[in-house]
């Protein structure tokens, strides 16, 4: 069944001089604009197409896909503010309405907000809304410590940053866990680091315990392999040089090169680490 606000594939049903008409099921046909008609398509092709109202309330389709569809969260910016509301661009020719219902904080031309993007019931219109509380999920979600998460990130606080995770529910990234710049808007792998007994997310940029020492050490490993066997980075290196090589704070560093120095498998010389020939390894441990 086609859908309203997001990507759906149809089948051509036939053609005219203002475009092609697809076959959209329970909702008719709907006419593809002429200016985004490829050559070659005509009846019985089926094209990926994005479902949305034009200016004159009639539903309509198009081939360019907008920033976000309907039931995403996305960080988007203001155009123009009018009385009936605040429209800001999602990629697409017609902006997108915030109505000032649907606004937390009165929104400013220029400035960006995370916004969630629904299907309104009434009009059948696309809008947006600041009100993120309402459309994200309440209950515990089925997340594990260590589990990777995608997040968006959507404001600061004194604890550090509140996140969406994975689309679905807030989550807590606190400053201890932040070790690279990170704003509002940014889009951001990260893991979660504790589940709480309330079901609230914990999260973390680096994979907590144990894991994430041995990935960051096969890292390291394989950033000296690749630059002969040497790197002018030690333990004691400033945490920007660490990040900007690793992705990873300089805690995490630490406790990964510790554990390659006691494992024999680098030495530290002429102010950098050196990687152990696995000859010499093998030597030393028997």
């Amino acid at each position: 069944m086609a859908e309203i606000g997001k990507l759906n594939s149809l089948e051509v049903v036939r053609s005219s001089d203002f475009g092609l008409f697809l076959d959209g099921g329970d909702l008719g046909e709907i006419l593809l604009p002429k200016r985004y008609v490829q050559r070659q398509w005509g009846p019985g092709d089926t094209v990926e197409v994005f479902l949305m109202r034009d200016s004159e309330d009639r539903l309509t389709a198009i081939t360019v896909k907008p920033y976000a569809m309907v039931g995403e969260f996305a960080y988007l910016r203001v155009i123009s503010t009018t009385p009936v509301g605040a429209f800001l661009d999602w990629g697409l020719p017609k902006d997108l309405l915030v109505p000032f219902r649907e606004q937390t904080v009165s929104m400013q031309e220029g400035r960006s907000y995370v916004v969630y993007v629904y299907l309104d019931d009434v009009s059948g219109r696309i809008a947006a809304s600041a009100k993120l509380d309402r459309f994200l999920n309440r209950t515990a979600g089925n997340y594990a410590a260590g589990q990777a998460v995608e997040l968006l990130i959507c404001a600061r606080t004194d604890l550090g940053y509140k996140a969406i995770v994975d689309n679905t529910h807030w989550g807590m990234l606190f400053h201890s866990n932040v070790y690279q710049p990170v704003e509002c808007g940014q889009r951001i792998n990260g893991f979660v680091q504790r589940v709480q007994a309330d079901g609230k997310l914990d999260l973390s940029l680096g994979k907590p315990g144990y894991d994430q020492i041995a990935d960051v050490s096969d890292a390291i490993l394989a950033h000296l392999e690749a630059q002969g066997g040497f790197m002018p980075l030690t333990d004691k290196s400033p945490p920007e040089e660490i990040n900007a090589l690793f992705g990873v704070s300089k805690k995490s560093y630490k406790k990964a090169i510790g554990a390659l120095y006691k494992a024999r498998k680098i030495t530290f010389e002429n102010g950098g680490t050196k990687r152990v020939p696995q000859d010499s390894q093998g030597a030393n441990e028997a």
